[in-house]
């Protein structure tokens, strides 16, 4: 019995997920509909140091992009987002800027990092690089000068406060925990600090400030870059006063509750707009959380400053208390639907970016399905709605190779990680009462580590990464799960997203259709349909480790196009993914 014969009856249609309005972003099209190239192809984020070393030194560089960069084309894409390749001390992996005109000697040299922008465009590719402006490194000429004293000429382009009776200015705590003030001896104030103690927040209400970062991105785009990442954008405006906040049930007030989206933000951003993206044939991509729905088209759109905006409600929907890993709960398939639906519904003349993974995230596979799931049915499940879902699909590295978290060998204890983020949430475990064992367990399951361990191109000592000892240990699974095995094999998760890929870039439908969910309310499976004129395509997920059929059958008389099981059932087996075009 094949799907297109079971249960017959009246087609009632679920409605779809209503809007959550406080998690939403978009772009609008041209008003003649036409799409720009960065709309029809996928990007890729290469996370530089974890990528390919072809040095020795342990550490991924600008030449191993170049040497791989036929196997990002492979993937079909358009675009190469890079993570941070300035100088930097890398106190947060290169968040941390020293130079903005500088390339980190440690990944090589600005001849190498031109020679990747012509090689990328040679095979139809934009390099893209992320752009870090609401803070720098303590290390930066710029800060240097700054806490040297109250009247130096560059003593306000950061954020100095004094303190309250031997105290910092506020209760506010950094993301990456703890407070978000540090005291300066050379200056005798406290300074802002978002995120880690190592990366003072910049203060864009000088002139001078904005006008020196307008000229790092103008300096990159004179070389070529085909657009913007744009990191913590939502932070750049401080409140006008700076006072306590309220706290938690375990006593912390977080930075975001008291600085994100400030009213007057978006003066500064439609200055930098004009300043640096209008005329250029480039995207841009905020990371922009939390943006009210009634702002959106001054954050986004043809009025707008941004092209497209990440946000975080489907991902974070483990965190309903927000982003404190000991306070995480399970992932609940409604919400993580509800999250992506009101998205979907919000941008239906509109675009968005679509993605699962980055270099700040766990593996997906490791978040969205049960322990017991088949990984690379996972995957390849993940990927089905990644490229059918209506937007720009955004790969991570590795993603494409079915990469879970890291080898809980490899990080047996917090001194084995690197990442500043886990350091601090291990500090926030421990002083919440977790025991040694408990910390861990979460640190393992959330750290950012688990996106950066080094990528697996063979089943040579190292996964080909490097001759040298890699910066972050090699998952043991390297010598099946890696690309050169994955290349030959046509059931692997590589072949897949290629696959994938290729559909979803050669489809109208899949391109420019509209979006509408179905079973909203169901907790084990993921339905929805894209159409456009008289062409439908249908996709069904389950997220489940058991078969589960179809409250009604919405695919009678439709043909299987792709799917990650081979033939058809009237269910759908353990983590199935298919996709479906409707006959007319």
């Amino acid at each position: 019995m094949n799907r297109r014969d079971f249960i017959k009856g009246t087609l009632t249609l679920a409605t779809a997920a209503a809007i959550n309005p406080s998690n939403l972003f978009f772009v609008r099209a041209d008003a003649a509909g036409n799409n720009s190239w960065w709309q029809k192809k996928s990007v890729y984020q290469v996370y530089p140091k974890s990528f390919m070393d072809t040095n020795g030194d342990g550490i991924g560089d600008l030449r191993g992009i170049i040497n791989k960069l036929d196997y990002i084309q492979s993937l079909g894409v358009g675009a190469i987002w890079l993570t941070p390749i300035y100088s930097s001390p890398m106190a947060d992996n290169g968040y941390d800027i020293s130079d903005y005109t500088a390339i980190n000697p440690t990944f090589g040299t600005m001849a190498d990092f031109e020679e990747l922008v012509a090689e990328a465009d040679k095979r139809g590719m934009k390099i893209v690089m992320d752009l870090v402006f609401n803070h720098s490194s303590d290390k930066h000429p710029w800060f240097l000068e700054s806490k040297t004293s109250r009247d130096n000429p560059k003593a306000d382009w950061y954020i100095w406060r004094e303190g309250i009776n031997d105290n910092p200015p506020t209760n506010w705590q950094s993301i990456f925990g703890g407070s978000a003030w540090e005291w300066n001896d050379d200056r005798g104030q406290y300074y802002l600090h978002t995120f880690s103690r190592y990366q003072p927040d910049l203060n864009w209400e000088n002139p001078e400030v904005r006008r020196a970062l307008y000229d790092a991105a103008n300096f990159w785009l004179d070389k070529g870059v085909g657009g913007f990442r744009i990191d913590a954008i939502v932070y750049i405006k401080k409140p006008e006063g700076f006072t306590d906040g309220a706290t938690d049930s375990e006593g912390n007030c977080s930075i975001h509750n008291m600085t994100a989206n400030q009213p007057g933000i978006l003066d500064f951003l439609q200055e930098f707009k004009r300043e640096v993206f209008d005329g250029h044939d480039i995207f841009t991509v905020a990371e922009a959380n939390a943006v009210k729905p009634k702002d959106l088209p001054q954050w986004v759109g043809d009025k707008g400053v941004f092209d497209m905006l990440f946000e975080f409600s489907h991902v974070n929907v483990i965190f309903p208390e927000g982003e404190i890993w000991h306070k995480a709960a399970d992932f609940n398939l409604v919400e993580f639907k509800k999250a992506l639906s009101a998205s979907q519904n919000a941008t239906r003349n509109s675009w968005y970016p679509i993605y699962f993974e980055n270099h700040d995230r766990p593996r997906s596979i490791d978040i969205f399905f049960p322990e017991d799931a088949d990984k690379k049915l996972a995957a390849k499940a993940l990927a089905t709605i990644l490229f059918t879902l209506r937007g720009t699909p955004f790969i991570y590295q590795g993603e494409e190779l079915g990469f879970g978290n890291a080898d809980a060998d490899g990080f047996r204890n917090i001194n084995d990680y690197d990442d500043i983020s886990s350091i601090g949430q291990y500090e926030l475990g421990y002083h919440a009462g977790l025991s040694e064992e408990e910390n861990m367990k979460i640190i393992r399951k959330y750290s950012r580590d688990n996106a950066r361990t080094p990528m697996q191109w063979d089943a040579s000592k190292n996964a080909g990464f490097s001759v040298g000892k890699p910066w972050l240990p090699i998952h043991k699974d390297y010598k099946t799960c890696n690309a050169a095995e994955e290349d030959l094999d046509q059931e692997s998760v590589l072949i897949y997203y290629r696959h994938l890929s290729a559909m979803r870039n050669e489809s109208e439908v899949l391109i420019n259709g509209d979006y509408k969910e179905y079973f909203s309310d169901n907790e084990e499976i993921y339905v929805y349909t894209r159409a456009l004129g008289d062409k439908k395509i249908g996709v069904a997920v389950n997220f489940t480790t058991h078969d589960v059929k179809l409250p009604f059958n919405i695919f009678g008389g439709c043909t299987k196009i792709n799917g990650n099981y081979h033939g058809e059932e009237y269910f759908l087996r353990p983590t199935e993914a298919i996709i479906y075009e409707f006959n007319n």
